[in-house]
């Protein structure tokens, strides 16, 4: 009789578990129609948030076509750097120079395509204006302004102030 019951619990739990994450999809696909905004903020219309999408996704091609630009004028700059064997301390200066502007440009449009990236993802599971810190509401006019952002005007300079 023990094997039995243990047996029911494992199914019981297996099933409980299986019912909870079926709840946490419906409730997750149920938040991506219901945006979290603030008390004085309209609720987001469907036209608005694809408006958000649309221009995240626009983001995501330039930023990929901009890194590509980025990256291949970065290798450019490292495969002539050994050229001009004569190069003097201001020319070996201003080479590096080069090659940490394009460096920086690089950098950059990697980490804005990670965080609009980022955005789409946050926007499909439900969790789109929803702060990282305070699990309050980010704001409806914030997003529309900044779309990227992930905490609330309150955290955002909290963490500034650190």
């Amino acid at each position: 009789m023990h094997g039995v019951s243990a047996g029911t619990t494992e199914t019981t739990t297996t099933a409980g578990a299986a019912v909870e994450a079926a709840t946490g999809r419906a409730a997750r696909a149920a938040a991506v129609r219901e945006l979290p905004v603030k008390e004085s903020e309209e609720a987001w219309t469907p036209r608005e948030l694809a408006e958000v999408r649309a221009e995240l996704m626009s983001e995501v091609d330039r930023l990929t076509r901009q890194l590509d630009d980025a990256t291949s004028s970065f290798s450019a700059l490292v495969r002539s750097s050994g050229e001009g064997s004569g190069d003097d301390q201001v020319d070996h200066g201003a080479t590096t120079a080069g090659r940490e502007h394009e460096m920086t440009i690089v950098n950059n449009a990697r980490d804005l395509l990670e965080q609009t990236q980022r955005a789409l993802v946050r926007m499909s599971s439900g969790a789109y204006g929803v702060c990282e810190s305070c699990s309050g509401a980010v704001g409806k006019a914030r997003l529309q302004a900044f779309p990227r952002v992930t905490l609330c005007m309150p955290c955002k300079s909290r963490a500034e102030r650190r």
